[in-house]
């Protein structure tokens, strides 16, 4: 697994990433096969690991905790995030110092780590994050619970704030094939010292329509999930079409080797249920595509209309 260095901190990262969330943290799939998966990644040279409060109806913090319990994490960067939460049915948003401590609070006793280390707020509307949340943030660093602060966000306004914040280390966003106009916020948050992560890094599986290949429940969920949320993505992706006959790469491959081939990108995170995928997806670090794979994709998102 090749690394690159995350942003000024001084630290190295796999420049791919395991993502700890949806299906896969969820009680519906089986969490000896959720937990061979984390292990797959560690053995693969994985060192980011992304989750969050929030996320698998709360329960992907925990998994994981279970997961990484026991083994090595020197150099390990457990990624997670504050400000939601999974309460009652419902996920509920809290970005008042006293929920953020006491969220944290309870991520470092699901992951089962006494520093975090790396805190993400997310998706925090830029009038939520005040001089009191800063101030409290910046003690519980000091008290160790957490090493960096990031944050996780779809506005590209909050983002480019993020972007030139110095409490700021890391900037996580939505970056792919279908996305290529964050390519601004990448440099601009580079160019400030930041560890940029990539999240949604192969398209959600839409560049290889994986919306048609329904061959278990959880591909049921991530299509009805994908036709709900992503329709536009949906149909863009058909446009990538040519990524699904490319000689010795699969269609994932082929979107990780794109966010890749931007190396101002610290780590792209993805996240499968798989272990040939996610083996697929270990193979790309490395690997560049080809100059003429990366002209047809430019050509192609040249067609797409504005994000």
């Amino acid at each position: 697994m090749h690394t690159r260095p995350f942003g000024r901190t001084g630290a190295q990262v796999s420049e791919v990433g395991f993502g700890c969330a949806s299906w896969w943290g969820r009680a519906d799939f089986s969490e000896q096969a959720a937990i061979a998966l984390v292990r797959q990644a560690l053995d693969g040279g994985v060192t980011l690991f992304d989750t969050g409060a929030s996320y698998s109806q709360g329960a992907a913090e925990a998994r994981l905790g279970r997961a990484l319990a026991g083994r090595d994490l020197d150099g390990v960067i457990v990624a997670t995030k504050a400000g939601t939460d999974f309460r009652d049915g419902r996920i509920v948003r809290d970005f008042s110092p006293d929920g953020i401590e006491a969220s944290i609070a309870r991520s470092r006793e699901r992951l089962g780590l006494d520093t975090l280390p790396l805190l993400q707020l997310h998706g925090p509307a830029q009038a939520e994050i005040g001089a009191p949340l800063m101030e409290r943030l910046e003690q519980l660093r000091a008290r160790g619970w957490f090493r960096w602060l990031g944050l996780n966000s779809f506005d590209a306004g909050v983002l480019a704030w993020a972007a030139g914040a110095p409490a700021f280390e890391a900037i996580m966003l939505d970056y792919n094939v279908l996305r290529p106009g964050r390519a601004a916020l990448v440099a601009q948050a580079a160019a400030n010292g930041k560890a940029v992560l990539a999240g949604m890094p192969l398209a959600m599986g839409h560049a290889g329509l994986q919306v048609l290949k329904l061959r278990a429940p959880r591909d049921l969920w991530y299509a009805a999930r994908g036709l709900v949320r992503h329709r536009r993505e949906v149909r863009e992706g058909a446009r990538f079409g040519f990524l699904r006959r490319l000689p010795g790469w699969s269609a994932a491959q082929a979107a990780l080797g794109w966010v890749l081939a931007d190396e101002r990108v610290a780590c792209a995170v993805a996240g499968t249920t798989r272990q040939q995928h996610l083996a697929e997806l270990i193979a790309v670090s490395g690997r560049r595509l080809p100059e003429e794979v990366l002209a047809r994709i430019s050509a192609a998102q040249s067609r797409l209309p504005p994000h």
